[in-house]
Formats: C-alpha cells, sequence, structure tokens
C-alpha cells in the first residue's frame, strides 16, 4: 500500500474525546457514525480494556449524513454527553434523521434547544473537519481506522488485535 501521508496524526488535545483507564495502551478510532463497519468495530472496542480516543473522519461526498451526526455528537459533547450520544448513535444507526437526534438529546437529559444550536455551530463544524483533515494529512484513507503506536490499521479491528493489546 502506498503511504498517503502527509503530516503525523496530531498528538491527543483538547478536541479529542477520550474514555478508558489511562495505562491502558491508548487507541485512536477514526470514524463515522454512518459506516457499518465503524458500528462493529465500536461494538468490538467498546468494552475493551483499552484507552479510546475518537475522530470524525466524516466525508459528506461519501455519506450525506456523515457530517450532521459527527456536529451532533460534538454538540452533546458540549453538555458533558458525547460518549453516551457516541454509543447510542453506533448502536441504533437506523434512526439517525433529526426527530431521533431530538429524541436521543431528551433521552440523555440534554437541554434540546442548546444542542440544535450548538450542533449547527461553525465551531462544531470546525472540529468535526479538523478531525477529519488531520486524518487525510496522517494517511487514514478509509473507515474504520486505527492509530496505535503510530501504526495506521484500516478496517474492523479482529478479536485477536484486541486480545493483545488488552493481555
Amino acid at each position: 500500500m502506498t503511504d498517503l501521508r502527509s503530516a503525523p496524526a496530531p498528538e491527543l488535545g483538547d478536541a479529542d474525546h477520550v474514555r478508558g483507564d489511562p495505562r491502558a495502551s491508548l487507541v485512536v478510532f477514526y470514524g463515522d457514525y454512518t459506516c457499518a463497519r465503524c458500528a462493529l468495530a465500536h461494538v468490538r472496542l467498546r468494552d475493551a480494556a483499552l484507552r479510546l480516543a475518537f475522530r470524525h473522519f466524516a466525508i459528506a461526498a461519501k455519506h450525506p449524513r456523515a457530517v450532521p451526526l459527527a456536529c451532533a455528537a460534538e454538540a452533546a459533547a458540549r453538555q458533558g454527553r458525547f460518549w453516551e450520544f457516541h454509543d447510542s448513535l453506533f448502536e441504533d444507526a437506523a434512526h439517525t434523521d433529526d426527530p431521533h437526534l431530538w429524541q436521543r438529546a431528551r433521552t440523555l437529559g440534554l437541554d434540546v434547544e442548546r444542542f440544535e444550536r450548538d450542533r449547527r455551530d461553525e465551531q462544531v463544524a470546525a472540529t468535526v473537519r479538523s478531525q477529519t483533515r488531520s486524518g487525510i494529512r496522517a494517511g487514514i484513507a478509509e473507515t474504520p481506522t486505527l492509530l496505535i503506536d503510530r501504526r495506521i490499521l484500516p478496517g474492523i479491528p479482529p478479536p485477536e488485535l484486541i486480545a493483545h493489546l488488552t493481555g
């Protein structure tokens, strides 16, 4: 495979969403909420004993709902509920139209009016664009893609990899 990198992936920063044991292996997951393969990767990674960072890789030309869903997750993050919203998007990918997003927000106890304003905010869109562009510069070409120790691992993570990282 050709190396497509023009820059290394950025170090973790304030815009990254990270969960898990800080002493565990770090896995950076570039994903898209409309991607069925990402949903499977999510299932495999969700409960693993890892430190997981999620970055958006939302390409509107490939999946028209990718950017709006990424912005919705970032809007939930502004109310401290990124991971709950993130999990719900992967776990119920069939219901991602606006009325379903509002219902998710209500279910999570979010202020729905604020959620709606935030998901349309230019700074939220800029965060999504920035993460997507940094992925492109780092050589990400598909979703899901994991970064582990600066290695790019495209595709659904095999159970053996997760066992190796958590063992």
